[in-house]
């Protein structure tokens, strides 16, 4: 039998993605970049089976990767997407051996993500109403940061997403998963006005843009960096900017990662844990800060 074509079989395996995992298209396009970069890697070796590469080759992808100037974290990207591939392909039968089992990436150095403290979250989110959208603008802002929503999950909340009695809003994240998150009091007063203001049915957004639809993310990063501006925060304030805030916000109160995990939506708690880092640098200006010996700046 004929092997695969293997642009045919990461077409597949992309679609399979975006069909039964329900990955988003920023997700789609950096494994399809990923997977390109390896296609084209066995297109300059004339190699054109998927099945015929062993983990010898996948290194040999990696390291040539990062010949070309690759970081360490974009090399585990890779790696990453290669991996999802070559299990894909050994589920269906297209492959007998997966090659990239015992293939590690350099380990990639790791940078904190920046947070707002909490006075500079809250004059962020204060927006003034008076303002034209400034209704709106002060409920986005205030659940950004109460509840630690994606820039996605937020631009596709309907009304019926939210619980304004109960506190709560449902969200559909990563790989169509459902989580409910609670809803602080001030960003349910901010909805709460909102809702009155919109007077929009339980099916619309809860964020419409000029033609009805959800507000784009684009827009509302573009939003977010002019009202950040408006309200004297002059850091590089994106939406992630908020969900980082509301991660290291609530650690530092609770010391509970894995309710941090829970309301983060992460599949993994590695992935939460780098909200330890950022809490353990709170502490550590809270120790040289009072500590009578501790190190003076």
């Amino acid at each position: 039998m004929a092997a695969a074509e293997p642009g045919r079989q990461v077409a597949d395996y992309l679609e399979f993605l975006r069909v039964a995992r329900r990955c988003s298209e920023h997700t789609l396009a950096g494994y399809g970049r990923d997977l390109h970069a390896l296609l084209a890697w066995m297109a300059a070796r004339v190699r054109d089976d998927l099945s015929s590469l062993v983990a010898e080759d996948i290194r040999s992808f990696i390291a040539a990767e990062h010949r070309r100037g690759l970081s360490g974290k974009s090399l585990q990207r890779r790696l990453s997407a290669c991996r999802g591939l070559f299990v894909w392909l050994r589920n269906e039968g297209r492959i007998r051996v997966n090659p990239c089992v015992g293939v590690k990436a350099p380990k990639a150095v790791r940078t904190l993500p920046s947070v707002l403290d909490p006075d500079e979250a809250a004059r962020l989110v204060e927006v003034p109403i008076e303002q034209p959208l400034g209704q709106r603008d002060r409920a986005m802002l205030e659940l950004f940061y109460s509840s630690g929503l994606r820039l996605s999950e937020l631009c596709g909340l309907s009304w019926r997403d939210l619980d304004l009695q109960e506190g709560l809003v449902t969200v559909l994240g990563k790989g169509g998963k459902q989580r409910s998150v609670p809803v602080g009091r001030h960003a349910l007063d901010a909805l709460g006005d909102w809702a009155r203001e919109s007077g929009a049915p339980a099916d619309a957004p809860v964020f419409p843009g000029r033609g009805g639809g959800s507000l784009s993310p684009r827009a509302v990063q573009l939003r977010l960096r002019t009202l950040a501006q408006r309200q004297g925060v002059f850091k590089r304030v994106h939406p992630h900017l908020l969900r980082h805030s509301f991660a290291s916000h609530i650690l530092e109160s609770s010391g509970d990662l894995r309710g941090v995990q829970e309301l983060l939506g992460h599949a993994d708690i590695a992935t939460t844990q780098i909200y330890t880092h950022l809490d353990f640098q709170h502490l550590a200006k809270v120790y040289d800060a009072s500590h009578p010996r501790a190190r003076r700046k």
